[in-house]
């Protein structure tokens, strides 16, 4: 498949690649790369398969000859960054979270409303189709009226002191760490499967490794070698999470990236009148549905699924789908909506990262104040 879309990346590390790859399959042309300095750009641009390398992802933004840019570095580049890309007319693929505060998401979902341009956030784990499955279910009213959403998002790349990365520094990552990077994704997909809105919560956060153990570039998923300075440590290992939403259900979840032996395990039950529904990112080719007279394992088989999850089910049943699935499944339709004007049901935009923004400053403000907290629910994006 090709396409006359052409696309750039700022950002090499794991997830710009994940980006690199997608954008391939999807038929786009990767004009190029930036990345950290102009030696890592030329290097990344001859393993990711991109035209040529930028000196500077400020360079990258202003390119004539980019229609797409991928924003994939650090956190507290994402505003400036898009912001710059926005006003030189150009779509956004915008890696979350989209900005280090609430305050500062709004301004740039603002700007990307007003700029007319696609500006999507990669919530991919929304492309599984089991997850359109459960969300059909609970549109359709198979489900019943929706009471209880709960669930868990762990993960252990950070167990340890010595395991490091720039997400741990705050004035890189943000605030929250645990929570605006996968806490964000639960959150999501929770509202996204069951329609409601979380707005009032109580939170406990924890940091477990008061200090760490600094080293030079670690990536995102690979094991510190223990070299390096001790740091003192502000962004939180794990956050603990009580809610109510608009629609009268109330619900709890744990976020954690020190759980040993849990790589990326977001797990999300939706307890309804007539069933419950339950789905596992690693176990991703079936949905549980409970009934109170039976259990069913719905298999990922699109030949029994609702046109909505259909749509997804690319291979067989069988022949398993996973997260690299979704995000080509993702980036497929930004591009579609680039060339078309029409936005899918469903696609993630800059209004879902304000929301996740403002659900982890109410996160941050609760456990701070020792209180339940309020969450705004305006402008809270496409998700239902």
């Amino acid at each position: 498949m090709s396409r006359g879309v052409r696309v750039a990346i700022a950002g090499t590390g794991f997830i710009g690649a994940v980006h690199a790859r997608s954008a391939r399959l999807a038929g786009a042309s990767l004009v190029g790369v930036a990345a950290s300095s102009p030696e890592s750009a030329r290097r990344a641009a001859a393993a990711l398969g991109a035209e040529r390398a930028f000196e500077s992802a400020d360079e990258l933004v202003a390119a004539d000859d980019v229609d797409v840019v991928h924003i994939c570095t650090p956190n507290h580049l994402h505003v400036p960054l898009a912001e710059a890309a926005l006003a030189a007319g150009k779509h956004v693929i915008l890696e979350k979270p989209i900005a280090m505060d609430a305050d500062s998401a709004q301004a740039l979902a603002d700007a990307a409303a007003q700029s007319g341009k696609i500006a999507a956030v990669p919530f991919v784990y929304r492309f599984y189709p089991t997850v359109r499955e459960a969300r059909e279910r609970v549109r359709n009213q198979s489900t019943g009226p929706v009471r209880l959403i709960h669930g868990t998002y762990l993960q252990d790349w950070l167990l340890k002191a010595t395991d490091d990365n720039w997400r741990v520094e705050e004035d890189l990552g943000g605030a929250s760490r645990a929570f605006a990077d996968i806490g964000s994704h639960w959150c999501d997909l929770a509202e996204f499967v069951s329609g409601h809105r979380i707005v009032r919560l109580c939170a406990r956060t924890l940091i477990a490794n008061r200090e760490r153990t600094k080293t030079e570039a670690h990536a995102a998923f690979s094991s510190a070698n223990g070299a390096g300075e001790a740091r003192s440590v502000g962004t939180e290992d794990a956050a603990v999470v009580q809610f109510e939403t608009d629609q009268g259900a109330v619900g709890s979840t744990v976020i954690s990236q020190i759980s040993a032996g849990r790589k990326n395990r977001l797990w999300l039950e939706i307890d309804g009148g007539e069933e419950a529904l339950q789905f596992c990112q690693e176990e991703p080719e079936e949905l549980w549905v409970g009934r109170r007279e039976s259990v069913t394992l719905v298999k990922r088989d699109p030949e029994h699924m609702s046109a909505a999850a259909q749509r997804y089910a690319v291979l067989p049943p069988g022949h398993p789908q996973g997260y690299a699935d979704c995000f080509d499944a993702f980036t497929a339709e930004v591009y579609d909506a680039v060339e078309t004007g029409t936005v899918a049901d469903g696609l993630p935009v800059f209004a879902d990262g304000l929301r996740a923004a403002r659900l982890t400053d109410a996160v941050l403000r609760s456990a701070r104040e020792d209180r339940w907290v309020d969450v705004s629910i305006e402008s809270a994006g496409v998700a239902g």
